[in-house]
C-alpha cells in the first residue's frame, strides 16, 4: 500500500514567492542593475562593525533578555525623547525585535481577533495583509491616488465600523515615497477618538525623511500614542538590513501583549548586535541626524540623471525609493514592463500594483536609490535611452 505525502491546507493560499525575490532573481539571471529590492549596495558604519566584533570577543554571545538588552532600550528611549518629545519607559514600553517585520507581525497578532476589521492604505507593504489574515482579521483597504497619495479623511471615516480594531499606517511611505504631516495625525485622532481602535505606525524610514518639518511620528501626538505601536528599523538607519534588528514602542498594557507574542515567536534578538547598536546610538548620534542629507544627495543625483529621459518622476519626500511613470514609453502593465525592463534594458524595478489589492490602472514603477552614485548613474544611462 503506497502512502501519499501529506500536503497541508494552506492558510495563505494566494501567496507565492514575493515579487521582490522574483525581480532580484531575474536581475541576477540577466546581469541587470538591481534597483528593485530595497537594500543598499554599500556597507554600514565602520564603528558599528567594530563594536559588534568587540562584543563578540568579550563573550556577549548568549541569550539577551526577551525584551532587549537594557542599554539599548535606554538609548532608544533617549533618542525618542530627543526627536519626538516623549520619553518611553525602557522597562515597559520598548521591545527589541528581530527586524521591523517581526514587530509588525507581533503587534497585529496581539491586537487583532477573529472578525476584527483592519484598515490600511494602499499601496501598502506586503507583510501587513498576511499577518492580518493569519490572525483571523478582515483587511479593509483604502486606495490612495497618485501623484499625491494623500488620505481622503471623509472616505476614511466611511470605512470605520463597530468592527474596526486597528489602523495600519506607514510614514515615510513605501512604496510611494510620501510622508504624513502632523495634520494627518490630528485628522486620524478626530476620526477614531471615541472608539476602541488601535494604531500601528510603521516608521522604519523615520530618518530618511526630506520634508521641511522633518518626520512626523505618531509618538509626537499625545493622544494617539496612548493607543499606538510605533515600529522602527536599525537595518534601514544603519544600512545593515541583514542584521534584522528593529524595535517597537507602545504603552505598557499594549507592549505587554506584544511581548507575549514576541516571546514565543523569536524570544530574544542577537545579543552582540544589540550591544553594538547601543554603542552606536550613544557615540555617533550624528549618523541618524545626517541621514536625510545623505539620501537626499543620492535622490537628487538620480533625479537629475533621469531628467533627459521619458519617465515622469513623482515627488519623493521620504524613503530611498523613487516612483516613475512610464506611460510615455510603453503600454505594458507594470508587472510585464518591469520584466521587460530587466531582461531587455538591464535595470530591475518593482511594479507598484503588487502593493495593492484590486485593479491598479496606473503605469508606475518603484526604483531604489540606496545605491552607490556610480550604480545610479549607470542605471540612469540605460533608462534615459528609452
Amino acid at each position: 500500500m503506497s502512502h501519499l505525502p501529506l500536503k497541508p491546507q494552506s492558510k495563505l493560499p494566494a501567496l507565492g514567492t514575493t515579487i521582490f525575490s522574483q525581480m532580484s532573481a531575474l536581475a541576477q539571471q540577466h546581469g541587470a542593475i538591481n534597483l528593485s529590492q530595497g537594500f543598499p549596495d554599500f556597507d554600514g558604519p565602520a564603528f558599528l562593525q567594530q563594536r559588534l566584533a568587540w562584543h563578540v570577543a568579550q563573550g556577549a554571545n548568549q541569550y539577551a533578555p526577551m525584551t532587549g538588552v537594557a542599554v539599548l532600550r535606554e538609548a532608544i528611549a533617549d533618542k525618542t525623547a530627543e526627536l519626538y518629545g516623549c520619553h518611553p519607559d525602557p522597562q515597559t514600553e520598548i521591545t527589541v525585535t528581530a527586524g521591523a517585520t517581526e514587530a509588525l507581525y507581533a503587534a497585529i497578532t496581539a491586537l487583532v481577533r477573529p472578525g476584527d476589521e483592519v484598515i490600511c492604505f494602499d499601496p501598502s507593504y506586503d507583510s501587513y495583509a498576511p499577518a492580518v489574515a493569519l490572525a483571523g482579521g478582515v483587511m479593509k483597504r483604502m486606495a490612495l491616488q497618485p501623484p499625491g497619495f494623500r488620505v481622503d479623511w471623509a472616505q476614511f471615516a466611511a470605512l470605520l465600523s463597530p468592527r474596526t480594531r486597528l489602523v495600519i499606517l506607514n510614514t515615510p511611505h513605501n512604496p510611494t515615497a510620501t510622508v504624513w504631516v502632523q495634520e494627518d495625525f490630528v485628522a486620524l485622532w478626530q476620526a477614531i477618538a471615541g472608539q476602541e481602535i488601535y494604531v500601528l505606525s510603521d516608521e522604519v524610514y523615520e530618518h530618511i525623511c526630506f520634508a521641511k518639518d522633518g518626520h512626523a511620528s505618531v509618538l509626537a501626538h499625545p493622544q494617539l500614542r496612548e493607543r499606538a505601536i510605533a515600529v522602527s528599523s536599525f537595518g534601514k538607519t544603519y544600512h545593515m538590513t541583514g542584521w534584522k534588528v528593529g524595535y517597537c514602542i507602545a504603552p505598557a498594557p499594549i507592549s505587554a501583549e506584544v511581548r507575549k507574542v514576541h516571546q514565543y515567536l523569536t524570544f530574544s534578538v542577537n545579543t552582540p548586535a544589540q550591544l553594538a547598536l547601543a554603542d552606536m546610538l550613544r557615540t555617533e548620534p550624528e549618523h541618524y541626524r545626517a541621514l536625510p542629507a545623505f539620501y537626499r544627495e543620492r535622490r537628487d543625483l538620480f533625479v537629475e540623471a533621469l531628467k533627459p529621459g521619458r519617465f515622469r518622476l513623482l515627488p519623493c519626500a521620504g524613503t530611498y525609493f523613487l516612483l516613475a511613470d512610464y506611460s510615455a514609453i510603453s503600454e505594458l502593465n507594470d508587472v510585464d514592463f518591469c520584466r521587460w525592463l530587466t531582461a531587455e534594458v538591464g535595470v530591475a524595478a518593482i511594479p507598484l500594483s503588487v502593493f495593492c489589492d484590486g485593479p491598479f490602472p496606473h503605469r508606475l514603477i518603484r526604483l531604489c536609490f540606496a545605491k552607490q552614485p556610480e550604480t545610479l548613474l549607470a542605471a540612469a544611462q540605460r533608462l534615459v535611452a528609452l
